[in-house]
């Protein structure tokens, strides 16, 4: 306990000082928000990374999804990295990063309305950002609380408040450079803690063989749509349509969320978009395939008699009804229990790490949102530099209150409020977003109707699977918060193309404006593009 005690003093105690640190640099709203687009390569790179993966990911999705599919759950680990990271960078990075400074956006919703020329669309994507962004921060919570109970036996209300107040310090203070430096730092600590937490959970099943070995043997639940021994550890595990949602909802969600391209804003130049590209995706691979890798061999914890897992009261529960039922959310813990003090000591601060920076930058997006898209120019028509700091720094306080409020109630499995967070903001965000980066042609319509149809299919999902019961069509189930989500996103990629193809355009001068941006001339070093010789420019001429 002592050494655990001591690893938290001293994690908390560079938070903190990194946040008295960032003051200093935070005068003004830009160096506030964006960090005065100072942040270099790595930072970003590890700021992109570490606000992707929380204990949501960790004690949620990895025991989750690693009970569902057993082995193949990795699969979703690649995706994040290979789709969520590396593409997001390639596809959205420099685009993201020319058009939002030509703009002069400081936020999603901001570029919404500077790009299509609407108001309301501003303040529509700020609402829509501020409500659900509350759900996924509420989930972080939840999965932080079941570890913190695991190694020091802290109420969950106790530890909701640890975590809150810590986070609210060093955002408060710092800003965006306050939680890019403790990103980097936390980044670091994930990358050693999960490689330590596999190789010891898998040398207590006897090593990876041996686990793999065991792992084939487990029975199979008959509700899984593929049957047959061996089925968890297998290349698709027991249910391939489910595992599909889950890693388009986890991989294609980062390139709609306000917390993640956000990094994309603040950019420093070429060089942090080519390194960040390379070291976002490492990063993932370890971190995100790492933990569902882990999660992968959860079955081989649960308690088996005459080959049927039976009731033990952590992983397998009978609730009051008297219905048999997985605690998702238990699975990690139980897993890590067995660990040396040392080595949990290492994961309670590796999931902290991944928690604070996921929790930083949910805060700062909602209070950013919030202060420059609704309050500023509506609310108040006048906001000084320094009025606005203030503002944005209430807000931020603010937010971290309502979150606490909202984990208090304990709310459901960690998946299910990830699912309906990313449903939904990616949903409404992603395509027009996207889109607009690259083409001319998408109407104002379409972004509605973009909105509309990403929280509509998410709420809709909620709903009708509180009202009616699960809605269930082969091996998916439809009113699944992972499936809704993921048909959410798709849907918007197909609506907006064709929507704006029969709706009325935009000013065609004011988009032609906002693409220049695209076309200004810069010199590049020679290295980076070699250009003719004056004796092959004579010979053409000559020819």
């Amino acid at each position: 306990m002592v050494i655990k005690l001591i690893m938290m003093f001293l994690f908390f105690a560079v938070m903190v000082g990194v946040g008295i640190y960032a003051r200093t640099k935070a005068k003004s709203v830009g160096d506030f928000v964006l960090g005065g687009n100072t942040a270099g390569p790595w930072l970003t790179a590890f700021s992109y990374g570490t606000s992707y993966f929380s204990a949501v990911i960790f004690v949620g999705y990895a025991g989750q999804f690693g009970w569902k599919f057993g082995l193949a759950s990795t699969w979703i680990g690649i995706g994040n990295a290979f789709i969520g990271s590396l593409l997001a960078w390639l596809i959205l990075g420099r685009r993201t990063r020319i058009m939002t400074n030509h703009l002069n956006s400081a936020t999603m919703p901001d570029f919404f309305g500077k790009r299509y020329d609407s108001k309301a669309l501003r303040i529509t994507a700020s609402v829509i950002a501020f409500i659900f962004l509350i759900p996924y921060t509420a989930s972080v919570y939840n999965g932080l609380s079941r570890l913190f109970a695991m190694a020091f036996d802290i109420k969950y209300e106790y530890c909701i408040l640890i975590m809150a107040a810590l986070t609210g310090v060093y955002v408060i203070l710092g800003g965006y450079m306050a939680t890019t430096i403790n990103d980097f730092i936390q980044g670091i600590i994930m990358l050693f803690g999960i490689s330590a937490v596999v190789i010891s959970v898998l040398r207590g099943q006897g090593g990876f063989y041996s686990a793999l070995t065991k792992l084939s043997e487990v029975p199979v639940d008959a509700s899984a749509p593929v049957q047959g021994q061996g089925i968890y550890n297998s290349f698709f595990g027991a249910n391939p349509l489910d595992l599909l949602s889950v890693i388009i909802l986890t991989s294609l969600g980062t390139w709609g969320l306000p917390q993640m391209v956000h990094k994309f804003y603040a950019i420093k130049n070429e060089k942090s978009i080519k390194t960040g590209a390379v070291v976002s995706t490492a990063f993932a691979v370890v971190v995100a395939g790492g933990c569902y890798f882990l999660g992968g061999f959860s079955r081989l914890f649960g308690t088996y008699e005459g080959g049927k897992l039976v009731e033990d009261g952590v992983i397998a529960t009978i609730d009051k009804n008297g219905a048999f039922s997985i605690a998702f959310d238990a699975i990690i813990p139980r897993m890590l229990e067995s660990l040396p003090d040392i080595l949990i000591g290492i994961v309670v601060v590796l999931v902290l790490s991944a928690s604070m920076s996921t929790l930083s930058s949910l805060v700062l997006t909602s209070a950013s949102t919030v202060t420059l898209d609704i309050v500023k120019g509506n609310i108040l028509k006048e906001m000084s530099e320094k009025k606005q700091l203030v503002v944005l720094r209430c807000f931020l306080l603010f937010f971290v209150v309502l979150s606490v409020i909202i984990a208090w109630t304990k709310p459901t499995f960690i998946a299910q409020l990830m699912g309906i967070s990313w449903g939904a903001l990616a949903g409404a965000f992603l395509a027009p977003f996207m889109y607009g980066l690259y083409s001319k042609k998408v109407t104002k319509l379409s972004v509605w109707a973009s909105f509309a149809t990403g929280v509509g299919i998410t709420v809709a999902g909620l709903l009708v699977s509180q009202l009616h019961g699960p809605v269930v069509i082969g091996s998916l189930t439809l009113t699944s918060p992972i499936v809704t989500g993921a048909l959410a996103m798709l849907s918007g990629l197909v609506i907006v193309p064709i929507v704006s193809l029969v709706t009325p355009k935009l000013k065609a001068e004011k988009v032609e404006e906002i693409f220049t941006c695209y076309n200004k001339v810069v010199a590049v070093p020679k290295k980076m593009y070699l250009e003719e010789d004056e004796s092959d420019k004579s010979e053409k001429k000559d020819n």
